[in-house]
């Protein structure tokens, strides 16, 4: 069985990494290079960096952060945020991230999975999917940083961007961001035994047993978590020593 990864997402608004609930309530935890470091010290597998008004303010990511994180940070890590074009791609790949997340323009323009997968492997291309349950067993993908409905299925998104040729979904329960009260375990899971690609759980995670949780019940292949991890609620080193003894491949 594959090692299961913890990755702690940063979210950057202004230069600053911040953190709110269901997308709202932003409040300041700090530098993203430094928390990039520091992550990096402490085990993480792998870091998101995510501009989350990029799309939203129609702004360019933040391609210098791909650099600066590039110059202090050893572990793999992705940057999302206001990605549209090839063109784009290529910036922050040379700029030294590993992979990108792309969001909002691969729902109005889905062809930039395939070109992206074309030009610089599946591996390196990320899609996040944002979704909102809207009735049993139903969820709805949004889009601009989780500011606009679009009608769309999660599940059959998924199952798109898959056949496209996304290497990884990063799964957001927009019901569940920021609360700490457990992932969407239901959601991860059909999407997990929907696609054959890795799925990244996000939004709700708040203890060790959360993380467990979607692990073995949602069947995700990564946990992605940050106000725990930020103000060090949960230190990752801690983490995986409990994962360990729940029967939890990870790498220490």
């Amino acid at each position: 069985m594959l090692a299961k990864r913890i990755i702690p997402c940063l979210d950057v608004k202004d230069g600053r990494v911040v953190k709110g609930i269901q997308f709202l309530q932003l409040r300041d935890a700090g530098d993203p290079v430094e928390l990039g470091h520091y992550y990096t010290l402490e085990r993480a597998d792998e870091l998101v960096f995510l501009d989350i008004t990029a799309s939203k303010e129609n702004r360019r990511t933040i391609f210098d952060l791909a650099e600066r994180v590039a110059r202090k940070v050893f572990i793999p890590f992705t940057i999302g945020g206001g990605i549209s074009t090839v063109d784009d791609i290529h910036e922050i790949v040379i700029r030294g991230a590993d992979k990108v997340s792309i969001n909002t323009a691969a729902i109005y323009r889905p062809e930039l999975i395939a070109e992206g997968a074309e030009a610089f492997g599946s591996q390196c291309i990320v899609v996040a999917i944002d979704a909102r349950r809207r009735g049993a067993g139903s969820w709805e993908v949004f889009s601009h940083g989780g500011s606009r409905p679009t009608g769309i299925d999660a599940i059959e998104w998924a199952r798109q961007v898959e056949q496209l040729g996304a290497g990884e979904i990063l799964l957001t329960s927009m019901d569940m961001d920021g609360r700490k009260t457990g992932y969407d375990v239901e959601l991860t899971r059909r999407i997990s035994e929907t696609i054959n690609i890795p799925v990244i759980a996000s939004g709700g995670g708040g203890t060790r047993e959360h993380i467990r949780d979607v692990f073995i019940e949602g069947k995700a292949d990564a946990a992605l978590a940050a106000s725990i991890f930020h103000y060090k609620e949960i230190t990752i080193r801690e983490l995986k020593k409990y994962l360990q003894t729940q029967n939890i491949p990870v790498r220490l």
